[in-house]
């Protein structure tokens, strides 16, 4: 079978690592890079051995052969992008948070469905090794039926060196973060139904905020807590990137502990797992748990393209996240419990 051809929209920080994932697959290559500063479009084409450089995406996508895009650009021009390339009857990777509004959201949504064009989310934090070995104990169900379960980021990383762009996004971390772990609430545990919220600003040089704790009441009747923070306390760095849980069942409890340890306590004792992610070469060691899982949501989204089973993370399902991020925001500001429909 022909491999699939597809143009890289975004060549900022995480693009590298995008790039690199894609190249562990097999039935695909990118063929062409749009980057509206085009000398870093041709630095990283240099790198990966891409010609086909553009800073007009209109103009690659009327030259260029291609059988989907993916956008790895800045939150505020992911809404545009997917237009253009889905006009073209184009399939679209988009990079979460999918948009600045929930409008904005549910508008591409609608847009690639009247097109027909498949729209998916790069929701990637579901395909860490140590949060699918989470999934698959819970699954297993020597916990019994889950009641009460925490998620927690909370890191000291100096997030705004290498990614400055964050400290100057009116909304920070409930957007780009709590996008991740209110997509990993909904794979763990089900849909919600209400959701109260509460941020800070510790940096003050930020515009956004950079601590929420959230408290969701899920369908099944589960509490789950879901703490972020990025407050630059030195003694949080050393979990960074993992992300933290512990679940409480009726007969047991599960906890994914720093260093990608999962503990299973029952009546029986504790069964203790490592479960690192997979060695790339490519991975920065500091991210190695997060760059790790592009390769497993990567080969979900190409299974899908290529007819050969759903996406876990399609722009229906990620806009169901994205209610999420707009009803905390909400619940914050007007102080007060929100209730999803």
């Amino acid at each position: 079978m022909k491999p699939l051809r597809f143009a890289l929209f975004g060549t900022g920080f995480w693009s590298r690592y995008q790039l690199a994932a894609w190249r562990e697959l097999k039935g695909v290559a990118c063929v062409a890079l749009y980057n509206r500063t085009r000398a870093k479009a041709e630095a990283l084409g240099r790198d990966f051995g891409i010609t086909a450089i553009y800073d007009d995406p209109a103009e690659l996508l009327e030259r260029e052969r291609i059988d989907f895009v993916d956008i790895v650009t800045d939150v505020g021009t992911h809404a545009p992008l997917t237009r253009l390339a889905a006009a073209h009857g184009l399939a679209v990777i988009c990079q979460k948070p999918m948009a600045t509004t929930l409008r904005e959201a549910e508008a591409m949504v609608r847009f690639c469905k009247a097109r027909r064009a498949p729209l998916f989310i790069h929701e990637n934090f579901r395909w860490q090794a140590p949060l699918r070995a989470l999934a698959a104990e819970l699954k297993r169900g020597e916990i019994g039926r889950p009641f009460r379960a925490r998620i927690d980021f909370i890191s000291g990383y100096p997030v705004f060196e290498n990614q400055p762009a964050l400290a100057v996004l009116e909304q920070f971390i409930i957007a780009d973060l709590g996008s991740h772990t209110l997509d990993l609430a909904r794979f763990l545990f089900g849909e919600v139904s209400s959701i109260y919220c509460r941020t800070q600003r510790i940096h003050k040089k930020i515009k956004g905020e950079d601590v929420a704790t959230l408290v969701l009441e899920m369908r099944n009747g589960m509490h789950v807590t879901v703490n972020m923070a990025y407050a630059a306390n030195p003694l949080e760095r050393e979990a960074f990137p993992e992300t933290l849980v512990f679940v409480e069942g009726e007969t047991g409890s599960a906890e994914l502990s720093p260093g990608c340890v999962l503990r299973t306590t029952t009546r029986h004792g504790t069964l203790v797992q490592k479960t690192p992610p997979p060695f790339y070469p490519w991975a920065d060691p500091r991210y190695a748990v997060v760059h790790a899982s592009i390769v497993p949501c990567n080969a979900n989204l190409l299974a899908a393209l290529r007819g050969r089973g759903p996406a876990e993370t399609t722009g229906d399902d990620n806009l169901l996240t994205a209610r999420l991020v707009f009803a905390a925001y909400e619940s914050a500001s007007r102080h007060r419990v929100i209730t999803l429909t």
